[in-house]
């Protein structure tokens, strides 16, 4: 009896059949919501074929009437590409217009933001990339293109050019010579005008135009004819969008502003942007830069005639025409500046070296102060820089404060004439700096403190066993914008024109003299040096 009660025991009851209903009802419920799954994915997967055949269908179209010349047709990469390979042949043996040349002039006409320059050394190809860019919407009915240099006679080699190019591109497109306009088969215009003043600019004021382009922008003095006629883009099309182009080298009266517009703000071929007030709130507009060189345009350097012409010129014409670069002045008072020489990327400064400050200051026009590093050779590096304007001596101390409070600044050089009091009792502008904890001692105002001074900066820049004696940090953006571009005094030709952008320069003369490269006077004042070290005040006395 006791075997019998443990087998009962091990027996197991057998399962509920309501469980195993359940069960099977739920492992149901899963096969369907999965099947659902794969009918969902399968008809997804038939929409985008449709689709995509749609697209396919919809290319092959604008092939055939392009190749059939029924309509005039823009046949991009991505739609010829969509073909069968015997199509791709065959529009490969079709005649080709034009085809731009890879690097900058392809990047120019592939650009999809708002406001791009195409701009630096002679002989890239610009001009030739700006008659082709407005054709991308000739095929359209509301576009309409304005192509504008600065006088008549400059603007006949763009028409001449034009009439090669437009009527092969879109056959049926007409030139109508009184109005200095192209007229396409899909109703497109592309008008040519000049604007030599604002009054010029004027004749179009009230027009509308969905792509502007000004060839040789730097040709201008002032951005206003600029600012002026991109005024007049707007598009009724919503698949038109609007766009202003410009082309230039470097050298001409207007290149400062088009560099502060379009070189200095962003890196060479990246986008940036530029915030613009509205009523609803902050907007915002795209703008590129894309740099030119000469090597560029292969059909130019198919021999070297071009480039031996360009590279005979003058230093600063050199630079400007062969090299593309915007800090290159005829009458800078720094030509010896260079961007790929003395601006280097930021590095943490080593511990062991020799920290100090000059500053320039200014209230209703820019103050600046910059801070320097001495290696163990001498060489100084600019590794920081304060520009502000309308900040109150007090304001301004805390600030230097501030951005020097993890390390220890051995000196700071300030203008001297900080120290004058012109009537007013209080404490001057310098000492209203100290009594806020920002100690400073009084740069040189000796009578030929100034042409000294540039002298000392000269020999800071200069080349010597291929490193100069200064260096600029990459984010001290306003002694880089400035001390290129700044020039020497009409009437002393030894100093800088004082009513330019000087205030980085001063802080930098004021700096450099604080460490002249005299090699007596640097060995003697080395802060670096062994302090068992003697060295002599009076070489022939010695002591």
């Amino acid at each position: 009896m006791s075997d019998l009660k443990n087998e009962s025991k091990e027996i197991a009851p057998p399962k509920p059949k309501k469980v195993i209903q359940k069960k099977a009802k739920k492992s149901t419920q899963q096969i369907l919501a999965r099947s659902r799954k794969k009918v969902a994915k399968a008809e997804q997967s038939l929409r985008s074929a449709k689709q995509s055949a749609e697209n396919i269908k919809t290319k092959l179209l604008t092939i055939d009437k392009s190749l059939q010349g029924k309509e005039t047709q823009l046949l991009t990469e991505d739609v010829i590409e969509s073909a069968p390979k015997t199509v791709q042949e065959h529009i490969n043996q079709q005649e080709v217009i034009f085809k731009p040349n890879s690097g900058p002039q392809t990047e120019f006409l592939a650009s999809s933001e708002r406001e791009v320059f195409y701009g630096g050394a002679r002989g890239g190809g610009k001009s030739y990339a700006m008659l082709v860019d407005p054709l991308r919407y000739c095929s359209k009915a509301h576009h309409r293109a304005l192509l504008v240099r600065r006088t008549m006679p400059e603007l006949r080699d763009l028409i001449n050019h034009s009439q090669r190019l437009y009527n092969r591109a879109f056959p049926g497109a007409k030139w109508r010579e009184q109005e200095k306009e192209w007229r396409f088969p899909s109703g497109a215009k592309i008008e040519f005008g000049y604007a030599e003043s604002m009054t010029d600019a004027l004749r179009y004021q009230g027009q509308s135009y969905t792509w502007i382009g000004i060839d040789e922008l730097p040709q201008y003095p002032s951005p206003d004819i600029y600012n002026f006629l991109r005024s007049s883009l707007r598009s009724v099309d919503k698949d038109i969008p609007v766009f202003m182009r410009a082309t230039g080298n470097p050298g001409n009266v207007g290149s400062q502003w088009v560099r502060e517009m379009f070189v200095n703000p962003g890196e060479p071929n990246t986008a940036f942007e530029v915030g613009i007030d509205t009523p609803n709130g902050k907007k915002f507009i795209t703008r590129r830069f894309i740099p030119a060189k000469l090597q560029d345009n292969p059909y130019l350097m198919q021999t070297d005639d071009y480039y031996i012409m360009l590279a005979s010129l003058p230093e600063v014409q050199r630079k400007q025409f062969l090299d593309g670069d915007w800090d290159a002045y005829e009458d800078s008072a720094f030509p010896e500046f260079n961007k790929n020489t003395h601006i280097v990327e930021n590095f943490d400064i080593p511990k062991g070296w020799y920290k100090f400050r000059s500053a320039d200051w200014g209230y209703s026009s820019p103050a600046c102060v910059l801070w320097f590093a001495v290696d163990y050779d001498n060489n100084l590096w600019i590794y920081r820089e304060l520009y502000t304007k309308k900040v109150t001596a007090d304001h301004f101390a805390r600030r230097v404060l501030d951005l020097e409070k993890d390390e220890y600044i051995h000196y700071g050089v300030l203008d001297s004439s900080t120290w004058a009091k012109r009537g007013d009792v209080g404490p001057s502008i310098a000492e209203t700096m100290i009594q806020n904890g920002c100690r400073w001692r009084p740069s040189d105002r000796s009578p030929k403190s100034r042409i000294n001074g540039k002298l000392e900066v000269h020999k800071r820049l200069k080349v010597v066993n291929e490193q100069p004696g200064i260096r600029v940090f990459k984010t001290c953006k306003n002694l880089i914008r400035t001390l290129g571009m700044l020039p020497t005094d009409d009437k002393n030709p030894e100093d800088v024109d004082t009513n330019a952008e000087d205030h980085a320069y001063d802080a930098l003369r004021y700096g450099c003299m604080s460490r002249p490269t005299h090699p007596n006077y640097a060995k003697r004042f080395n802060p670096l040096r062994s302090v068992n070290e003697f060295y002599a005040a009076d070489n022939k006395f010695g002591y």
